[in-house]
């Protein structure tokens, strides 16, 4: 996810220790500059200009806004990033910190004359040996397996794509953590999202990453959550938890120089963990109480190599989600999908040129659909 070139090495007097030692640390700057050019085909209308949808894929956002226009073109550089790393050795133990920067997702800016964007926190952590601590993407995820892709995440719908502040202790192959929790819910019959963050039992989440002699690399994560619902809605009090759990398998498999991703996910109260929240963790029954939403997602992709500077990936992605259409009514999310074809090519390694064509397909449960067909262009300088 970055690239790093420039690096500085300051000995000494940056860090002292206790009894006079000091430390060495290595500070890293890194990141891209990246440019795309957009030409989207909304089958029942582009949304607004700014809106989500319009700045990379997030399922639930392509259903269109009737009586606009279904053609349109977007240029942007907001997936630029900028990061910042420092590693340093305090007598045998490893400490590092590390900042990330980008773009994305705000509408703070506007298209008419400065698209001027406020920088966001993607990643801020600090490592101490086997400990983490801040905000960095979930245990629950594998961004190892992701696609390359020119859209922004690429296969939304199919994997986990959660970044957040933990707690976590790494052992080997094993992970494990304690993560910000946060609920989000359907009302009874359906209507706007409930969002949650009420309850003081944090996300736990479990990882195993191990590999075969044939340089393949697999990870297997487990997530148990408690869904907390504590709060005026209305005119009603709600006063109601339910469990979530869920497994992810991920992998990258060489196909001689090619190679094969993937990711398979499922769980009940998964919500916010999967396709971007394309559906919540749970829907309100008559009682008032939580009932969970299972759900399935995963993608595969394949990414041949034409030549040491030419490339491309072939991405298709799948989510469906089993709601009780009896409690959650019809107009929520049922099923996603999404597939990629891209060409992109090298001259020099830090410099990459690209074009992707991508289709996408959201259905509610009532029957009523979105479809998107983007064609991409991206230039990428990693710095």
């Amino acid at each position: 996810m970055k690239k790093q070139k420039l690096s500085l090495y300051v000995a000494g007097a940056l860090l002292s220790m206790s009894g006079g030692a000091q430390a060495a640390t290595d500070m890293t700057f890194g990141g891209y500059i990246k440019a795309d050019v957009m030409f989207s085909d909304y089958g029942n209308g582009a949304p607004d200009s700014g809106s989500l949808s319009r700045q990379f894929y997030v399922p639930g956002t392509i259903y269109g806004t009737t009586g606009n226009g279904k053609q349109v073109v977007d240029f942007q550089a907001r997936e630029s990033r900028f990061n910042f790393k420092t590693v340093t050795d305090l007598e045998g133990h490893k400490l590092t910190g590390f900042i990330e920067l980008d773009f994305m997702t705000h509408t703070d800016g506007n298209e008419r004359v400065s698209n001027s964007y406020s920088p966001r926190i993607r990643h801020a952590f600090v490592s101490y040996d086997n400990w983490t601590v801040g905000q960095t993407w979930t245990t629950f995820q594998n961004p190892g397996a992701l696609p390359e892709n020119l859209d922004f995440v690429g296969a939304a719908e199919g994997t986990p794509f959660v970044r957040q502040s933990l707690l976590r202790y790494t052992s080997g192959n094993w992970q494990f953590s304690i993560e910000n929790p946060e609920t989000t819910v359907t009302p009874l019959g359906g209507g706007g999202r409930i969002t949650s963050g009420s309850g003081v039992v944090p996300d736990f989440v479990g990882r195993y990453n191990f590999s075969a002699a044939s340089g393949s690399a697999f990870s297997v994560a487990a997530i148990v959550r408690q869904l907390d619902l504590e709060q005026v809605v209305g005119t009603t009090t709600y006063d109601t938890s339910e469990l979530g759990y869920g497994v992810s398998f991920a992998g990258v498999i060489p196909v001689g120089k090619d190679d094969l991703k993937f990711t398979a996910t499922y769980g009940e109260g998964l919500g916010r963990y999967m396709a971007l929240n394309y559906a919540n963790a749970g829907v309100l029954d008559t009682n008032g109480e939580i009932q969970t939403i299972k759900s399935f997602g995963g993608f595969v992709s394949y990414r041949h190599w034409w030549s040491e500077q030419w490339r491309s990936s072939v991405t298709l992605s799948g989510f469906s989600a089993d709601n009780d259409v009896a409690l959650t009514g019809g107009a929520v999310n049922k099923e996603a999908y999404s597939g990629y074809v891209n060409l992109l090519f090298s001259p020099s390694k830090p410099l990459t040129f690209g074009v992707e064509f991508m289709h996408a397909l959201n259905e509610r449960e009532d029957g009523s659909d979105g479809d998107l067909n983007r064609i991409m262009f991206s230039a990428k300088y990693a710095l």
